[in-house]
Parts: structure tokens; sequence; C-alpha cells
């Protein structure tokens, strides 16, 4: 099979697109022939070695654990280990493929009680390939920030795969919408329903004197101690991007000794929030958000993009259709 290779650390160009070894499932695993999957942040950040721990899990010198990225997929079962009961060959599913990564390939082999779930009719391949990295990562924090109905919420990087999904579950569970993003995609942020819009490049929200009961970063650049000052009492600051030394020692400090909560970390890739975000699309309630589709052959094009910085939604790449 082909799969995107990296050898090395560094730009794009160090991955390859090459010939591999199909897998094979276990027995209680399901072989699942890709048809889409995307490059995201998490992507670049790996392909990079940025921060260097990534290196102290994946290999010091070059990467060796994981050398094929891609943590979501949509595709075909064309497989299935003798014990799988969940699945059977053809369903048409969706999923994450957990911290090993593995999806920018045209197989993959997934646990059948993992992050995978028959996909929505109502959605494309390729939509449905954008939804599972930024929707439980999104879904992770809102439930763990405690949302409810009325709640207070700031989305900080609002227009990336991970913010557009938080604006849209943070509108369903009732809150009070608040997006910050650049000019450009104010409108956006309005069409998924945020009630108030602020653009970082004209005035920082931190000097606006408004408080929130949640602020959620979902970039990592916003300003640690403007979003404490930003809560209210009680408060919770999550930090989807917390992956520095200096950041987890103020984060558990300021938990420790005030009433306002930080909470960073990894989210936890689970199959009932895919049923659960599976159940929002059918009805309506929840879309993804597509800003570029390439063709398999130009992943290290998509690669380039993703490292802008400015994608809106997510960046798909089409695989079946493009071999």
């Amino acid at each position: 099979m082909k799969a995107a290779v990296q050898t090395k650390y560094g730009p794009p160009e160090v991955l390859n697109i090459k010939e591999v070894d199909k897998p094979v499932p276990k027995d209680k695993e399901v072989l699942v022939r890709i048809h889409s999957t995307t490059v995201t942040s998490g992507d670049s950040r790996m392909r990079r070695a940025d921060p260097f721990a990534v290196r102290f899990f994946n290999g010091l010198s070059v990467p060796k654990k994981v050398t094929i990225l891609g943590n979501e997929l949509s595709g075909v079962i064309e497989a299935t280990g003798k014990d799988v009961k969940l699945f059977r060959k053809g369903d048409h599913v969706f999923g994450q493929s957990g911290i090993n990564l593995g999806a920018n390939a045209e197989y993959i082999c997934l646990p059948e009680d993992g992050s995978l779930a028959i996909k929505p009719a109502n959605l494309t391949f390729e939509e449905a390939a954008a939804i599972p990295f930024g929707g439980s990562t999104a879904l992770h924090f809102l439930r763990k920030g405690n949302i409810r109905t009325g709640s207070k919420v700031l989305i900080y990087g609002g227009s990336g795969s991970l913010g557009t999904a938080a604006v849209q579950l943070a509108r369903y569970f009732g809150a009070v919408v608040t997006a910050v993003c650049s000019t450009s995609n104010l409108d956006l942020m309005k069409s998924l329903g945020a009630h108030s819009v602020i653009d970082y490049t004209q005035e920082d929200f931190t000097k606006k004197g408004h408080t929130y009961d949640i602020i959620f970063d979902t970039v990592g650049k916003s300003d640690f101690s403007g979003c404490l000052k930003s809560l209210n009492q009680n408060g919770i600051y999550l930090r989807a991007v917390n992956i520095t030394l200096s950041a987890f020692i103020r984060s558990a400090w300021t938990s420790t000794t005030s009433s306002k909560k930080v909470i960073g970390g990894i989210a936890q890739e689970r199959k009932e929030n895919i049923e659960f975000l599976k159940g929002l699309v059918e009805t309506g309630k929840f879309k993804p958000v597509i800003d570029k589709i390439y063709p398999f052959q130009q992943i290290v094009e998509a690669h380039r993009y993703v490292d802008k910085g400015h994608k809106k939604g997510n960046v798909v790449i089409s695989i079946q259709d493009s071999l």
C-alpha cells in the first residue's frame, strides 16, 4: 500500500509517498481502506518535533515509533478480525487512529472498540474525515470546563479545526459564545453561531473589561495573565495546547492557589464522543468546516499550507480518488 512516510524531522519535504506493507487486522481489529484523511496542526508539530519533547516519544534523532502521520480518517471496512462484532465488511466508517497516528495511508488497522463509528449518511468521506479531531477535542475540553446553558464562553482561535468545532458545540450546549479570530474569519464565526466576534488584529479582548465563565484557547497563543483576569470567579481557562514546562507549572499553581482553574493536556479519544458527534451531524446541529482538499500526491503542499497557520477549519487529503 501507499503511505506518506516520514524518515526524519523537518519541513514538509521530509514526507515521501512510498510503498509499505499492508497491515493485517488482529482478532479484535478492523482493516479500513481509507478514502480521506487530514493534515492538522498536530501533524505539523509531530513532523517538526515541536516541542522537542516529541523526540522523547518518537525517537531522538529520527522518527521511529510514528513514521506515518494522520489522526483522522474515513473509509470502508475491507476486513475484520475473527472476534469483531461491532462492524462488518463494507461498513462506511469514520474516526481517529490513536496516539500512533498512521492515517495518511491507503489502509489502517484499528481496534473495534476504538474511536470509530459508522459514517453519517449525510456526509461525504471528505466531510466525515474533518470531524473527529476537532470535534472530539472540543467536546473533551468544554465538558472539562463544566459548560452549561447560559455559560459565557470565549473561544480564542475560533477559525481552526478545533475552534470551528468548539464554537458549534458551545452553542449546542446553550452557552453565550464569543469567538476571537482574524478579520477574514469574522463572518465564518457568525455563520457557525457565535453571538459576538472579536478581531484580534484590531483589539485585545483581555482589555475590554468583559469576563467569562470559560476561556478556551484552541491555539496556545492567548495571554496567560490576561485570560486569568478575564475570568469570572470560579472561571475555567482551557488550554488545548499546554505543552511547555512553564505553562504546566503556572497552570498547576493557579489552580491550587485561586478559585480559578487552568485545564490543559491531551484529549482522550473515546468511541462515545465520535458517536455523539455523529448524532449531532445527522440532526443538523454540527457541520465540518473544510478549507482545502488536496489529492494524496500533494500532501507535502498540504503541510506547507497548514504550517502557515491560517487555515479555516480543516485541510483534507483525498486518498482513493487520487490514486
